[in-house]
């Protein structure tokens, strides 16, 4: 994949986030939502610490650029994701009708831009979000295999 240094600086910060989550024992996953060339939101996994299953680092991500702009309407933004988006914030992604999409890794398990199906580019939505995927992927990867290997060797 060729990679400006604009996409590699926001995914970096996007990996920021998700070294945060990891920090607080939560799976590693951050976002940043980009507008003009400037970050407008951050996102982060909170899931354990908020006990609310809605605090994944997509939704805490398209919350706080939304309060930035004052809009639902993210028409014209970007967000960077170190994993490929869950059903639910893959509609959450649609719905706040971001223009584009970049992310890490991949989640076979869940992935809903592209492993399993791409929601974000369905025929017949109202909306369709640009997607790309391999974004410093190494990384994103490395990151998620840390937490997970550390929760295995505890059992």
């Amino acid at each position: 994949m060729n990679i400006s240094e604009h996409e590699e600086i926001f995914m970096s910060e996007a990996l920021k986030e998700a070294e945060a989550s990891l920090a607080e024992g939560e799976i590693p996953v951050g976002a940043v939502i980009v507008k003009d060339g400037k970050i407008i939101g951050r996102g982060r996994n909170m899931r354990e610490r908020n006990k609310d299953l809605f605090s994944h680092a997509e939704i805490n991500a398209l919350k706080e650029a939304s309060l930035h702009l004052k809009d639902w309407r993210l028409e014209e933004c970007a967000m960077y994701v170190t994993l490929e988006p869950c059903p639910m914030c893959a509609g959450a992604i649609l719905q706040s009708r971001l223009k584009s999409l970049c992310f890490g890794a991949l989640s076979p398990r869940e992935g809903c831009a592209g492993s399993i199906v791409n929601i974000l580019d369905f025929p017949g939505m109202s909306w369709q979000v640009e997607v790309n995927s391999g974004l410093l992927k190494e990384r994103c990867e490395n990151i998620l295999k840390k937490f997970f290997d550390s929760r295995r060797s505890k059992y």
